[in-house]
């Protein structure tokens, strides 16, 4: 029997929605820390997405560089290629000292601030020196991607069961505030001063998540009887092998224990296929709409600036509102009612953009659709966010949490890609409406999964 992780208490006399108080859900130290981490945690993804193909432009480089450039992205997508590592290596000196997430945060966040300002240095106009710009510009997406895993690891081990909405949203808070500040931020100070003092500047600003690192706690480190029994089956297997050097049986119960471990306890879980069918399908509406959105907003006759405006300001804002919603949700209801509530909205909402196409170009409409679609939207993320975070043990987190993040963005990514086939042979009303059947699967997986399996954060196996 797997349990539970015990709730904190909140307040009755505070004021409150749905029966629970917002200053309980986002007053807390440890939920309010993510903001910072958040912050930290989006900085650095448009210094080597969106401002970088902004600078290459400026500096002459053509169109299809720029293109070949943003596969550095590709670090995000691969991550959990070497979480194991940040899940059990040591890093002398900060693991001693700050312990094994705040070591791996700490480590990871220098790396970013020092590539980035390696960038800074850079000048991508020289056709002889551009490999720098890119060398250092994957060195960024790569420190971006280790301290991902690290502060997912250490946002899943310091929440409470009733408090993983709220960090998501609050994760989620400052995540979006890091991506504007170094989106349209570091923009406005290049035009005023420079690519060098842009990137420079991003540089600095990742001193916000080095004293979130230092300021707060490291999680105690538990292991649990089933880590235990599995890694110990491992320690005999490699024990049996005759002919093995001692280093290289040492070797191979490490990696036994690191990357082979994680996917066995996930794979005892009951319905984990049932489970990982959820995790790719839950989002799958949303997806399909998501990458039609853009070209839809164009053919139905808005502008430039109305989309950016519309879609990209006031759906923000309507975004952070939805995600903070959505965690005091999964803190009166749960991870898996909430994520049934927020899904259903959430696939509801795909229906106004039905509504949209049979009124056409309308700048009120346009206001009431991005209001619903951003709202749902954020209000779905968090209890997706916080329903990952519960199903990784506290044994593998950062391990178990990066596959499940990965594999839904490539299962989103995948299932996406044939949204302009579809686009093309059906009009907007037909293609919206298909978006809105598309998230039935992954509704009824989840009705499946409430029936026969309780609602369990994995402390223990």
């Amino acid at each position: 029997m797997r349990p539970k992780r015990p709730k904190t208490g909140i307040s009755a006399a505070q004021p409150a929605f749905l029966g629970v108080s917002f200053l309980g859900v986002y007053g807390d130290r440890r939920v309010a820390s993510l903001l910072f981490f958040g912050f930290s945690s989006g900085l650095p993804l448009a210094l080597t997405g969106a401002t970088l193909a902004v600078w290459l432009t400026e500096a002459g480089v053509d169109l299809t560089n720029i293109g070949l450039v943003s596969l550095v992205g590709l670090a995000y997508a691969l991550k959990f290629l070497w979480s194991p590592l940040v899940d059990r290596m040591a890093i002398p000196g900060l693991t001693s000292t700050l312990g094994r997430r705040r070591g791996w945060m700490l480590l990871s966040q220098l790396f970013v601030a020092a590539a980035a300002l390696a960038m800074a240095a850079t000048d991508p106009g020289d056709p002889d020196t551009r490999r720098w710009t890119i060398v250092w510009a994957l060195a960024v997406a790569f420190g971006s991607a280790t301290q991902d895993i690290a502060i997912d690891a250490y946002r899943t081990e310091i929440l409470a069961e009733n408090q993983l909405g709220a960090g998501a949203a609050n994760l989620v808070f400052g995540y979006r505030i890091g991506m504007l500040v170094s989106g349209g931020g570091a923009l406005i100070v290049a035009d005023a001063a420079g690519w060098a003092w842009a990137y420079g500047l991003m540089a600095a600003l990742m001193a916000v998540g080095v004293g979130a690192v230092l300021v707060n706690p490291e999680p105690a480190v538990r292991k649990t009887p089933g880590q235990q029994a599995l890694e110990a089956a491992g320690v005999a297997w490699t024990g049996r092998l005759s002919g093995v050097p001692d280093g290289v049986r040492r070797a191979m119960a490490w990696g036994y224990g690191a990357v082979l471990c994680p996917f066995l306890d996930f794979m005892r879980r009951p319905g984990w296929v049932v489970v990982l069918l959820f995790v790719a399908s839950y989002k799958y509406g949303d997806a399909l709409l998501g990458v039609m959105a853009g070209p839809f907003y164009v053919q139905t006759g808005f502008s430039l600036t109305e989309i950016g405006l519309v879609t990209k300001g006031f759906g923000l804002a309507m975004t952070l509102v939805g995600a903070g919603l959505g965690g005091v949700m999964v803190a009166r209801y749960g991870v898996l009612k909430a994520l049934l509530i927020c899904g259903v909205l959430q696939a509801a909402s795909n229906l106004v953009f039905v509504v949209q196409a049979w009124v056409g170009y309308s700048m009120p409409m346009l206001m009431v659709t991005i209001s619903v679609e951003n709202l749902t939207g954020g209000m779905g993320t968090t209890a997706f966010v916080a329903y990952l975070s519960s199903l990784c043990n506290v044994a593998y987190t950062a391990t178990q949490y990066a596959l499940l993040s990965s594999m839904t963005a490539a299962a989103r990514t995948f299932f996406a890609s044939g949204g302009g086939w579809l686009a093309d042979r059906v009009d907007w009303i037909e293609y919206f409406a298909v978006t809105t059947l598309a998230a039935v699967p992954g509704l009824v997986l989840l009705l499946w999964m409430i029936r026969w399996f309780p609602e369990t954060r994995e402390t223990d196996t």
